[in-house]
């Protein structure tokens, strides 16, 4: 596997996708009943993501301290936030889920901000130089 040295944006923008996905973790489990209802979101749904958020948020953030870090592990970050944005626009456009306004205004702008640290850390990646040896 090819060892990268870790651009300064890569390593932000993981350290920043990392916090903000604890804290809505967080939120999506402890407050899973309350969401459920103003966001017409399923509760199960709701602690499902909240669940899965909380071990991705201390993997990349320990991504993120590390000066480097495989670079195939790094596209796999930036892939898997690409298919979180796009199942996010499955799951409102399936049927699947009725969303109050509020549940679709939530989803739309978690999307945009995984969005957005998908493309910080594709740029950070391609900033980054091969490790050597």
């Amino acid at each position: 596997m090819m060892t990268i040295q870790s651009s300064p944006l890569l390593r932000q923008a993981l350290v920043a996708d990392a916090t903000t996905s604890a804290a809505f973790g967080l939120m999506l489990l402890i407050g899973a009943g309350a969401l459920s209802g103003i966001f017409g979101l399923p509760e199960t749904l709701l602690r499902v993501a909240g669940l899965v958020l909380l071990p991705y948020a201390a993997f990349i953030g320990w991504l993120g301290l590390r000066e480097q870090i495989q670079k195939p592990v790094a596209w796999a970050v930036v892939l898997g936030n690409a298919l979180w944005v796009l199942d996010s626009a499955l799951l409102l456009m399936s049927g699947w889920v009725s969303p109050t306004s509020a549940g679709y205004a939530f989803v739309i702008a978690q999307a945009l901000v995984v969005l957005m640290y998908a493309e910080f850390q594709y740029v950070g990646l391609r900033r980054s130089t091969e490790a050597m040896a």
